[in-house]
């Protein structure tokens, strides 16, 4: 006599099939590099592994972008965001951001060649925005 068994428990999700530089490119064109202090792992306060944020620039335009790759619930639509600051002398020095319902990664630049940059992503999980990022200049190119 076979028996058959289901297993339950969370929904299996795809692997973000992108990359720091693949995001920013299929957004905005162009080479990406990651900067030095550019990468923040964004971890829920239960541990769960929601995703990643990454500073990138491309040398040949001057322009950063700051990507949020998520890891869980990749492939599936959910809140995200993905925040830049540039240290514009003589502007507002405002945040600057990409945020939706997205399956993968959220992605925004800005022009920064001399410029110091502040970078930040959150996701919604649990009712709750989780982030991470450097809330502190660097990266003064």
């Amino acid at each position: 006599m076979a028996v058959a068994v289901a297993a339950f428990g969370s929904p299996a999700y795809a692997a973000n099939p992108y990359t720091p530089a693949s995001a920013c490119n299929d957004e905005f064109g162009g080479s990406w590099t990651q900067v030095s202090d550019g990468h923040r792992s964004i971890i829920a306060d239960d541990g769960a592994d929601l995703g990643d944020v990454y500073l990138m620039y491309n040398s040949t335009t001057g322009y950063n972008c700051v990507t949020m790759l998520k890891t869980k619930y990749a492939g599936t639509g959910s809140s995200i965001k993905a925040s830049i600051k540039v240290d514009e002398e003589g502007t507002a020095r405002d945040w600057h951001s990409d945020n939706g319902f997205y399956k993968y990664y959220a992605a925004v630049q800005r022009y920064g060649k001399g410029m110091c940059i502040q970078y930040w992503a959150s996701t919604l999980y649990g009712g709750f925005w989780q982030g991470n990022g450097r809330d502190s200049w660097g990266n003064c190119i």
